[in-house]
């Protein structure tokens, strides 16, 4: 699919990725394309599905969520079942930032953040082993972020487009 994109598509992408407030014109000037030309492209990556969306990032600290947390959650019986009603069910957790279905002796890795380690342990106890589905948790608490980024390394893209 990235074959479908040329080298001024990679740098549009990089621009908004990291900066989704900026006009056309703005993104146009960086990229040496006129407004048309480049609202087109935005347009083309949209309808191809490179861009699923735009949103704001909220600093979670500045909210009073400051406690976050990786868990590792290994399910009662991983079957093509429990593994669809927990992903399901894991859509309604608001605490739950992220969900990815991982290898190894776990089914599950989620990012909580909550407000602090009472609101986790009532995640923990009410949601997380409150649903049958859950056999056993692992708690990772974060002390410090020392990298967040929402960027994909579109420089990867970039090197594939010059070597075809």
């Amino acid at each position: 699919m990235a074959q479908d994109l040329d080298t001024i598509d990679a740098r549009i992408l990089d621009i908004i990725q990291r900066d989704a407030s900026l006009s056309v014109a703005e993104i146009a000037d960086r990229v040496g394309l006129s407004s048309s030309p480049c609202w087109r492209r935005i347009k083309r990556m949209e309808e191809a599905g490179f861009i699923t969306g735009r949103v704001t990032l909220l600093d979670n600290f500045a909210l009073g969520l400051n406690f976050e947390v990786m868990a590792s959650v290994k399910l009662a019986l991983p079957s093509r079942e429990n593994l669809e009603a927990f992903e399901s069910i894991v859509q309604d957790w608001s605490e739950v930032i992220e969900c990815m279905t991982v290898t190894g002796a776990v089914d599950y890795m989620i990012h909580v953040v909550t407000t602090d380690m009472h609101a986790y342990d009532n995640f923990l106890r009410d949601k997380l082993l409150g649903s049958a589905l859950v056999s056993d948790v692992q708690s990772r608490i974060v002390v410090r972020v020392s990298k967040r980024t929402t960027a994909l390394p579109l420089g990867l893209v970039s090197d594939k487009l010059k070597s075809s």
